[in-house]
């Protein structure tokens, strides 16, 4: 199992501000994937994203026991 954080608009387009999923062995990218097709309204496509802390690519693999977080592009000024 794994724990996905959600942040901003990801956290009040689901409803939840974290989530545990049994996809362990997966990458980011295919986490993602599976966010789009549970929650249409959501698009990872501009996302970072972290795994334990770290900045992570989309074809780094997801364990279990792992926290996954995704990050919204942050603006200002």
């Amino acid at each position: 199992m794994i724990r996905i954080l959600l942040f901003a608009y990801l956290q009040e387009t689901i409803g939840e501000s974290e989530l545990k999923v049994e996809l362990s062995e997966s990458t980011v990218g295919q986490v993602k994937k599976w966010m789009e097709t549970q929650y249409p309204n959501l698009s990872l496509q501009n996302m970072m994203a972290a795994v334990n802390e770290e900045f992570a690519t989309d074809d780094m693999m997801v364990k279990d026991g792992d926290t996954l977080a995704f990050i919204p592009p942050i603006s200002g000024g």
